[in-house]
């Protein structure tokens, strides 16, 4: 009985050793390399528990595989991946690859490496350089800079392209402010050949950020990397065409209801999902073409539907088919992204993303699910009735998002960049990075500025979207006047103004724009707000629109020396503006036009039904304007303005036009106004002179030229009061003052 029992102790202490073994909660005595290993690792054989007062052991560097030990842990795969140069800086994050100390030094600057002489550059990066080159970032001093571009063409790392770069190893560890990477940013649009398309750039990226299409969810870092948009070389430098969605159809269906037009890859990567669209293509509302017409030795892989698949596909044309779609295919190609994918934005045509593994362009800032619908290629079979089954609100909210994006983010290579640069600074600038709202909606991050503000109440796009009505946080107005040199102005504010009803609150800021000295106090006419004289210090006009710290107040009313508006009309436009707080509305109007003759702008002031331009002689607009002025438009601009003492009214409207893509508002008007401001001595002769009106047509293409098109948009809209001009009482009218001037 007692041997019994003894057998059994024995056995329980074999079996809690054997499970002690496997469990790792006795160590076995290891070779010396691996006790080093282990040492380095944390681990003390005198201490086999860490106190916690110990200071944390420092991480490994990102780009270190951890020890031998780790890498019996990783496929065979992994362990190739982590020599290539994509993979290297794998584990790079903002917060550890890269210096915020510049940035935080001299705010977020950009500097370009000077070009090297004998260095072939395409038409593309050159145009990405310059674009950089002319954006407020720019800096010439690489001490300033917070992040560096290569001027090396990186674009294109396709080694079987015409424009890649040989020895780009070499080239960048030679530059001396290369540091791995650090701090840099590599544009990419093609990398890898045939037949693998690799990621891989063909040099080591270090610690440098990629703006990379076709870019993979395994390669993208977050947060770090940049997926970009496949753009071709026609894609133009700025401006760009408007979306194709001129308006909107109820029910939101066209002719058909799927299409893709491409190649079909008949071998090698790419070629699984293409050569499958047969399968679902019905020749009435899914159109699928395909085509095996490209590339050199085609018909030695063609196949048996090759010939069938060639003769539909010359059938159909294709830009018909994009703009009478209701939903685009866009299948990966022979890498993940395509150009299907831009095309179809701007056509309003919904993309319909099979591309698995892709990261969508732009993904940090852009809620992909509001403009796309995103597929998966295993499941193509499933497209038909997964796109049929969207109930048509959403479709038409979909449309409407394509052109917005396409608009706001994808039209320009220009807009590419810039949304870039922005993103990169919201990570550098985090306390002044833009809301998720503010990138996905009207107008975009491009046109509203965070530095300005952080609440969203305080920009005049975001009133409907927050639930608020415009008067709740622009009802007070602002009397700005400008340039009063020969006398103190007359100020169109009466003795009591909230007994008159105009607003709330008022402050009148004379701009004393001249070389002449104010006047003394006596002179001044006496009101009951406050008056705040500010002497220009440079005498140029872009200080009209400088954003004042002494402006407290959403709306400004910004008139001239000799504008004569009464209390009454002010009071009508400021409620007009408060429906409209993101556009100009004002008196004068001005309008353009396109002169075939001379291939150019040309501007006039004729009085007729249709105009482009209020000009801000007599306008009111929304404060932010002044801080877009200043901060967003080029100093050449500006200096434009300065230099020719002209023109700053056109720039201001097309700057608002630019960001609202919508006509200011005329409002009614004295009958006396057009007469009354031609007869003022101090601006008779200037409207008289031919070069005053020759000045202005030279600023009318320069600044048509800088922003990529014309942002003017024509309209025949006036507003009137109620009842205006009706054959009823005069006491049923509220603005009945204006009748009788």
């Amino acid at each position: 009985m007692q041997a019994k029992k003894r057998y059994l102790i024995l056995l329980s202490a074999g079996t809690c050793l054997v499970l002690l073994f496997y469990f790792g909660g006795v160590q076995l005595p290891s070779s010396g390399r691996n006790r080093h290993d282990r040492s380095h690792n944390g681990y003390r054989p005198d201490q086999p528990w860490p106190h916690f007062s110990d200071p944390l052991q420092q991480f490994l560097l990102w780009d270190q595989p951890d020890t031998e030990e780790y890498n019996i842990h990783i496929s065979p795969r992994q362990k190739r991946d982590v020599n290539t140069s994509v993979y290297k800086g794998k584990r790079c994050r903002m917060d550890s690859c890269f210096d915020f100390s510049a940035c935080k030094r001299n705010d977020f600057k950009v500097y370009v490496y000077p070009q090297q002489k004998g260095e072939k550059i395409s038409e593309s990066y050159q145009n990405i350089l310059s674009i950089v080159e002319g954006s407020r970032f720019y800096t010439t001093d690489p001490g300033q800079a917070c992040l560096f571009i290569l001027s090396l063409d990186t674009l294109d790392r396709d080694s079987l392209s015409p424009q890649y770069v040989h020895n780009l190893k070499t080239k960048v560890q030679n530059l001396h402010l290369w540091n791995n990477g650090r701090n840099h940013l590599i544009f990419n649009l093609y990398s890898g050949t045939w037949p693998d398309y690799t990621e891989d750039l063909g040099f080591d990226i270090g610690q440098a950020m990629l703006a990379k299409a076709s870019i993979s969810t395994e390669i993208f870092r977050p947060n770090f990397d940049v997926s970009i948009p496949l753009f071709s070389k026609e894609h133009p430098r700025t401006g760009g065409d408007r979306g194709y969605l001129k308006y909107n159809s109820i029910p939101p269906f066209r002719k058909y209801m799927l299409v893709f037009k491409g190649k079909r890859y008949l071998t090698g990567i790419g070629s699984d999902t293409r050569n499958a669209l047969y399968h679902v293509h019905n020749q009435e509302d899914v159109v699928l073409l395909t085509t095996c017409k490209h590339g050199k030795d085609w018909q030695k892989h063609k196949d048996a539907r090759c010939e069938k698949d060639n003769a539909e596909y010359d059938k159909y044309d294709y830009r018909e088919m994009l703009h009478n779609s209701t939903f685009c295919l866009v299948p990966r190609g022979r890498r993940l992204g395509s150009f299907r994918f831009l095309e179809a934005l701007q056509a309003a045509c919904v993309p319909v993303m099979l591309s698995n593994g892709w990261e969508l362009p732009f993904s940090e800032i852009i809620n992909w699910n509001t403009a796309a619908v995103i597929g998966d290629e295993r499941l193509l079979l499933q497209i038909p009735s997964t796109v049929r089954s969207i109930h048509q609100d959403k479709i038409l909210a979909l449309r409407q998002q394509t052109q917005f994006l396409w608009e706001a983010y994808f039209s320009s290579v220009e807009k590419i960049v810039l949304t870039t640069l922005e993103i990169i600074q919201d990570r550098v600038l985090q306390q002044e990075s833009r809301s998720t709202l503010m990138w996905n909606s009207h107008p975009g991050g491009l046109f509203a500025l965070p530095q300005y503000s952080a609440h969203l109440g305080d920009f005049p796009f975001y009133y409907a979207t927050l639930g608020e009505y415009s008067s709740q946080s622009t009802n007070r107005s602002h009397v700005f006047m400008c340039h009063p040199c020969s006398h103190p102005p007359g100020l169109p504010i009466p003795a009591h103004p909230q007994a008159a009803g105009v607003c709330c609150q008022i402050t009148i800021i004379v701009l004393w724009n001249c070389d002449k000295p104010l006047p003394a106090k006596h002179r001044w006419p006496a009101t009951s707000v406050p008056v705040i004289v500010i002497e220009g210090e440079n005498k140029v006009m872009s200080s009209r629109f400088l954003p004042y710290e002494t402006i407290v107040t959403d709306a400004v009313l910004s008139l001239d020396e000799d504008t004569v508006l009464s209390t009454t009309e002010v009071d009508f436009a400021f409620t007009v503006w408060q429906s409209f707080p993101e556009r100009l509305v004002g008196y004068p109007a001005r309008s353009h036009f396109w002169d075939s003759n001379k291939e150019r702008w040309g501007y006039t002031s004729k009085w007729t039904n249709d105009y482009s331009m209020v000009l801000t002689g007599a306008a009111i607009y929304h404060r932010y304007y002044h801080f877009l002025y200043t901060n967003f438009l080029p100093a050449s601009l500006k200096g434009m303005v300065d230099q020719l003492a002209n023109c700053e009214d056109i720039l201001m409207n097309f700057l608002v036009s630019a960001v609202t893509k919508l006509p200011p508002i005329k409002v009614t008007q004295k009958k006396q106004y057009k007469e009354t401001m031609m007869g003022q001595s101090s601006r008779a002769s200037r409207w008289a002179d031919p070069d005053h009106f020759a000045q202005r047509q030279t600023c009318m293409n320069k600044f048509a030229n800088w922003f990529g098109g014309m942002p003017l948009v024509h309209s025949q809209m006036r507003l009137d009061p109620v009842l205006f001009k009706d054959q009823v009482s005069i006491l049923r009218k509220k603005y009945r003052d204006i009748e009788r001037l």
